[in-house]
């Protein structure tokens, strides 16, 4: 029997803590969820929306037994820490995790893990709190709201058009990328000029002002004109040296990371959360297991002063005082929950080369980036000295520009990350005379503006407070499964089906599916969160605008009539027509369902038939394929029979228990239920 038993969300940060907690302690994995809303109910929403919202949840299918283990070591145990991670997702996981294993009030605390090092761990179960109910509250509100719009917007786009689904975040996300693509469509091109001087050294002077105006040319005859009024000879009037300071960025909050990765790594959203929950979770770097980065869904800057001061110890160690700088300030925006720190190294002494070793490729590149980006957030800013030339040719001013880089400052470290091209300008002064036959005249169009790249789409998200920064990656994932976008050059372009979701939502929704009310949702959400706003109130006031919007969508939007293929029916002659069935397309007649002809679909092979299937006994083991082309051998009456195998039946049965005998990869045969 343990005396104590934590409970955490993933079994890799199970193994991490048990090292560090000893033998009184038992850790588990709840492996995520254990529960989420059921499908019954009104409108099979898993909620009971005429008394207050009330949630019906059930245990997430293939959970039961790990729940019945749950509640054994529960019942073991003197006192159980609920250590799930420190957001409302992971207050909501506690919240279930006692609610379904009935654990009582007194015989549970709420662990929080900001950090997984042996010290930050054993302090936080010296100082437990209990759930937060407000937090968990604002997590089933987000739940509800999206199972609610996702149920039945989705369900009425796939009765109106044949799109695939609809949600609350990601139909916005969607809209973004279609209204961006429309005005890149709408864009005129508008024809200008450069006129370009280019003297010794390939140092360039570009024209900006005819005597004290700024200059625009819109044609060759205007440039043509110009360069007919020039000499070959420009004269220095101005010289302008400044220093400036160029500032380190703060460390990173979720949003910035998947930013920040996708532009200097090449990572999408999805990889870098993948790889960066690896990291807070625990690798073994050679001392045992231990968490190398904070907590990596944060909207904070903010860092300890405890790492600071060790930071701050090292720059002077490592680089000397003079780079030492100052601590970014968070300013508060409203959409910023501050709950913890930003994305920090566990230990400064914890250097990228210093357990390059015990990292895949991954771990090592995106710990390389989150430990300089920290350090450097609190170095010393570099200089440059800028300097600004301004030269004149019959009234004609040029201006050319370069810059010396004096100071490196926090570029010492994160330099690799950021581009700092010096160019330097002979050391000319005023009054002075350059020569040069050398100038050019270019044509050029303004450009419309540039579609989302991931990185630049989480950042449109963020600053619209549309969505969190832990969402980002699963919305992006969303809305390519979907088809609703296919990214080329790395950039988003709606598909055709994903320009008509948009539509048919703006057409019923247009109110209710934007970024204000979105936005302003995202901060009702904090408010309940804070406990300034009763959350059941909340769902009320949308339901009530909602429900009845949707309803007379699916009386009086028009339906999309199927696409006819130029066929037709050999049993009625009426049209053939692309219908959207479970497993994909078909085609079928479109007097449905006076006439069933379904044509054949001539490009499928027959399923290849090995045997009668021995477990069900009326369908046969047959060949079939994954989605990804992988072969594998099961039964034709699934899912009502789940008879399956990687490996190739021999068409025997086995002699102990009935079922297949297979050959395996390494040639041997082998029954797949007893291995006899």
């Amino acid at each position: 029997m343990s005396k104590n038993l934590v409970i955490v969300e993933s079994p890799s940060k199970s193994h991490t803590i048990g090292n560090f907690l000893g033998k009184d302690y038992k850790v588990v994995s709840s492996k995520g969820h254990i529960r989420d809303l059921a499908t019954k109910g009104k409108l099979g929403l898993g909620v009971d929306v005429e008394n207050g919202f009330t949630p019906m949840y059930e245990a997430i299918p293939g959970k039961k037994a790990l729940i019945k283990e749950l509640k054994k070591d529960v019942k073991d145990s003197d006192m159980i820490y609920l250590a799930s991670d420190p957001d409302r997702e992971g207050e909501a996981i506690s919240y279930h995790l006692k609610d379904e294993l009935g654990i009582d009030d007194d015989k549970y605390k709420r662990v929080l893990f900001n950090e997984i090092t042996k010290d930050k761990v054993i302090e936080a179960i010296n100082n437990p709190t209990k759930i937060n109910y407000d937090l968990v509250h604002s997590q089933e509100t987000r739940r509800i709201l999206d199972r609610i719009i996702g149920f039945r917007l989705s369900k009425l786009l796939q009765a109106k058009i044949g799109a695939k689904s609809a949600g609350r975040v990601q139909s916005v996300a969607l809209k973004l990328i279609v209204d961006r693509e429309r005005e890149i469509l709408a864009f005129v091109p508008v024809e200008y000029w450069t006129i370009t001087a280019i003297f010794s050294d390939e140092i360039k002077a570009e024209l900006f002002k005819y005597k004290e105006e700024n200059i625009e040319v819109h044609t060759e005859e205007e440039a043509d004109e110009i360069l007919n009024n020039l000499s070959n000879k420009f004269e220095i009037v101005d010289i302008d040296k400044k220093l400036k300071n160029r500032k380190s960025k703060p460390v990173f909050t979720t949003s910035t990371l998947q930013q920040e990765a996708s532009t200097k790594l090449g990572f999408n959203a999805k990889r870098t959360m993948s790889v960066a929950q690896k990291l807070y979770e625990g690798v073994n770097v050679g001392e045992g297991y231990v968490g190398l980065i904070t907590y990596m869904r944060t909207d904070s800057i903010r860092m300890s002063d405890e790492f600071v001061s060790q930071a701050n110890d090292y720059i002077k160690k490592e680089y000397g005082n003079n780079y030492l700088g100052e601590v970014k300030v968070s300013k508060k925006k409203e959409n910023v929950q501050d709950a913890h720190e930003g994305i920090r190294p566990t230990s400064i002494l914890r250097t990228p080369e210093s357990i390059k070793k015990y990292l895949d490729n991954d771990e090592y590149k995106l710990y390389n980036l989150i430990y300089k980006r920290a350090l450097a957030s609190i170095m010393a800013d570099a200089k440059v000295n800028q300097t600004t030339i301004v030269l004149d040719n019959n009234d004609y001013k040029f201006k050319m520009t370069g810059q010396i880089l004096i100071f490196d400052g926090y570029l010492k470290v994160y330099g690799e990350f950021e581009t700092s091209e010096d160019k330097i300008l002979p050391d000319y002064v005023k009054n002075q005379v350059l020569e040069t036959d050398n100038i050019e005249k270019e044509q050029h169009f303004t450009k419309p503006p540039a579609r989302y790249t991931e990185a630049r789409l989480i950042k449109e998200l963020e600053e619209l407070g549309i969505g969190r920064p832990s969402t980002y990656a699963k919305i992006i994932d969303t809305i390519k499964e979907r088809d609703y976008v296919k990214v080329e050059d790395k950039k988003f372009v709606p598909t055709e089906i994903g320009i008509e979701t948009t539509d048919k939502l703006q057409e019923s929704f247009s109110d209710l599916i934007n970024v204000e009310y979105t936005s302003n949702m995202e901060k009702e959400l904090d408010e309940i969160a804070e406990g300034k706003l009763v959350w059941n109130e909340v769902l009320d006031k949308f339901y009530k605008v909602f429900e009845p919007r949707v309803e007379d969508a699916f009386k009086n939007m028009e339906k999309k009539p199927p696409e006819k293929t130029g066929e037709v029916c050999p049993n009625c002659g009426s049209d053939l027509v692309i219908r959207k069935g479970k497993y994909g397309e078909f085609v079928a007649c479109s007097n449905y369902p006076t006439c069933k002809y379904i044509k054949k679909d001539e490009s499928k092979k027959e399923a290849v038939v090995i045997c009668k299937c021995p477990k069900c006994k009326t369908g046969n083991i047959v060949e079939r394929t994954t989605k990804k082309g992988k072969i594998f051998y099961g039964c034709s009456n699934y899912p009502k029979c789940k008879n399956a195998t990687w490996d190739i039946p021999t068409g025997e049965y086995c002699k102990k228990c009935g079922n297949l005998i297979v050959t395996d990869k390494d040639g041997q045969e082998k029954c797949i239920e007893c291995d006899n």
